[in-house]
């Protein structure tokens, strides 16, 4: 059995992996033989790791054809980007008063790896690197429960995530907003902090829906 769980969380990961890279694009079909074969793996962790998938939205499984990539909505989009402005919004006001100094230094290293990753416009690292990032911030809260409900939002809406960091503009600007908040974070200013990651949230919704509502 433990396996098995392995086997599945492995083949969770690779699958978010594709999705976000876009290498399993929305409203693809999702085969399992040949994508089993590709991964190495039966085909019961990748159908149980499509599952997790499927509840989160990020496939959907139709009776007799089965599992698709699920197509890119605004409407999910600026849904998860709401419930995500309340979580973090506390996150971000327990946690930035508890920073301590080699906090803020392991930060800066991490907005470091975010900027290294953007010069080399490898989508899938630039997603690592910049979630590496925000998730050190949100669990300065020490509230694991909280930031579990974060990661729960975030793990399903990499696609759109994707989408903004294939643009270089995008790069550029998410760069300016990480050192912005930074250097707020150094001024312990909570408001300030909070107020900037909104930003840095209400961009990249802006940008996506634009993106992804133009016609094909």
């Amino acid at each position: 059995m433990t396996e098995v769980v392995t086997a599945q969380a492995g083949v969770l990961r690779e699958l978010r992996t594709l999705i976000a890279a876009g290498k399993l694009g929305p409203g693809q079909q999702v085969v399992q033989d040949s994508l089993a074969a590709s991964l190495g793996v039966s085909r019961v962790p990748l159908r149980e790791a499509l599952k997790v998938l499927e509840g989160e939205g990020q496939v959907i499984y139709h009776p007799h054809r089965g599992y698709f990539v699920a197509d890119l909505s605004v409407t999910d989009l600026v849904e998860v980007y709401r419930i995500r402005s309340l979580l973090e919004d506390e996150a971000l006001r327990v946690g930035v008063p508890l920073l301590t100094d080699e906090d803020l230094e392991y930060l800066e290293g991490l907005i470091q790896d975010v900027e290294v990753a953007a010069k080399s416009a490898d989508v899938t690292a630039v997603t690592s690197a910049n979630r590496r990032f925000h998730f050190a911030l949100f669990e300065s809260s020490n509230m694991p429960r909280l930031v579990r409900l974060i990661r729960n939002q975030w793990d399903a809406t990499d696609a759109y995530r994707g989408v903004y960091f294939a643009a270089a503009s995008n790069l550029d600007q998410m760069n300016r907003e990480h050192r912005a908040m930074l250097a707020a974070l150094r001024a312990r200013d909570v408001e300030k902090s909070i107020a900037l990651q909104a930003a840095h949230r209400e961009n990249s919704v802006s940008v996506v829906s634009e993106l992804i509502s133009k016609p094909s």
